[in-house]
């Protein structure tokens, strides 16, 4: 059970920067950005091909600078030629593809196999012990959620802020509404990206196909993570996408781990958490009202009775 909790752990704080990502996106631009799936295989690719050249360390920077440069085309896309921003991250992502493709040296996939890794050589300091993957993956993440909610504390966070709320209104302020989308769509693909470099040297493999559905995923870490803690500050906001993205993780290693169902069915069981956790919010509600119909309906009752 201690290996399930660790593994749950490890995977939780790796992919709880693409929560975090969309938290800014998705939250607090309020863009549905679908570049996320392209931008996670980007990641992972750039930093298995820089690992395996003999540069773990530069392979996370450089992974940053990718995922940057592929927020940078959606936002252009979206803000210059006035392209939709779905459709903007659906035409990043396509062409994200074969740009993964072309790091990758035209192969579906890049082994590290016997190649040093920031984990492997984080292992060698000792510190750690055998927490060490957990105790590297959750500092890179929880610093991380402590630089975005400094950022968006800062002038220009604020701004992005803002236009995400109101953006008639930051263009009434003098605020130029394409230079925020345009740094806080860099800034989301960047983290996505570093969530990829991580994931892609953990499991020392990168695939041209790993990143698929993970913005759903993401999307769900969040939700979950929202309705445990709410959604009220920024603060909470970054919480809950650590929060959300290890609690998915722990249901499922519990699944492999009890085999509820055979591993064939993991998919299934996949879409039915993510739909729930989607849909969660609105059974709560619809819950809440017939609760609250059903107590009208019994003091409506008892006021006819007493007559």
């Amino acid at each position: 059970m201690l290996y399930i909790i660790q593994t749950a752990l490890e995977l939780g704080f790796l992919y709880a920067l693409v929560p975090m990502a969309l938290f800014l996106s998705y939250r607090v631009l309020d863009i549905a950005d679908l570049t996320t799936d392209g931008c996670f295989v980007l990641g992972t690719a750039v930093s298995v091909t820089l690992a395996a050249s003999g540069h773990p360390f530069l392979a996370i920077p450089a992974a940053m600078a990718a995922g940057a440069a592929a927020g940078f085309v959606t936002a252009f896309l979206n803000t210059r030629l006035g392209v939709p921003p779905i459709l903007a991250g659906i035409v990043t992502n396509t062409g994200l593809y074969t740009v993964n493709l072309m790091v990758m040296g035209w192969s579906a996939n890049v082994s590290l196999l016997k190649t040093p890794t920031i984990f492997s050589l984080f292992k060698k300091t000792g510190i750690g012990g055998n927490w060490y993957e957990a105790l590297l993956a959750g500092a890179v993440t929880v610093l991380m959620g402590v630089l975005l909610i400094w950022f968006l504390g800062t002038r220009l966070g604020l701004s992005i802020r803002a236009t995400g709320n109101n953006i008639d209104m930051v263009k009434a302020s003098s605020i130029n509404p394409s230079f925020t989308i345009t740094v806080g769509l860099c800034i989301s693909n960047a983290l996505t990206a570093l969530s990829g470099a991580m994931v892609g040297q953990y499991q020392n493999t990168a695939d041209i196909n790993g990143g698929t559905g993970i913005v759903v995923i993401g999307l769900a870490c969040l939700i979950i993570g929202e309705t445990v803690l709410g959604q009220r500050t920024v603060v909470k906001g970054a919480i809950a996408a650590l929060v959300g993205s290890v609690i998915y993780r722990l249901i499922y290693a519990v699944i492999l781990y009890t085999k509820v169902v055979p591993v064939q069915g993991l998919k299934l069981i996949t879409a039915i958490v993510v739909a729930l956790a989607i849909a969660f919010p609105t059974i709560k509600s619809w819950a809440a009202f017939r609760k609250k119909k059903m107590a009208a309906g019994r003091k409506g009752g008892d006021s006819c009775a007493g007559r």
